[in-house]
């Protein structure tokens, strides 16, 4: 599919952002029970991912300190997978961890990447 060779930035552009997103909305629940109610009482490692999901989902999608944010983001992701998940059995279709991982392997390839165009990072390097 030659033709969408002159889009690979805007498409890595839009999954860093939506990536972002999706990963700020976690915090979202966790903390304003939006859009719906957060299904357990917050411990305080709950606290911790619920930062972390907030300020690095944020910042990766504005495309700030982004190397730094996918990295923790991604390390975070691990973590909750390991914890959350994996207890309940080690393949993600049976521990239902399998929107977690794909986190972890998207923040760990931002991390690699950087923020890419249609970002802070980019934009202050220019300058």
């Amino acid at each position: 599919m030659k033709f969408l060779d002159g889009y690979r930035e805007q498409a890595y552009a839009l999954l860093r952002i939506v990536a972002g997103l999706l990963f700020l909305a976690h915090g979202v629940q966790k903390f304003f029970n939006f859009p719906t109610d957060f299904p357990m009482p917050l411990n305080p490692m709950l606290y911790a991912a619920g930062t972390i999901e907030l300020v690095a989902g944020a910042l990766i999608i504005v495309g700030l300190f982004t190397r730094p944010a996918a990295f923790i983001a991604s390390g975070m992701s691990a973590v909750g997978y390991w914890v959350a998940h994996a207890p309940n059995g080690l393949y993600p279709i049976v521990n239902g961890g399998e929107t977690i991982i794909l986190y972890t392997f998207i923040f760990l390839f931002i991390a690699t990447r950087g923020a890419g165009i249609w970002s802070i990072d980019a934009s202050r390097s220019k300058g």
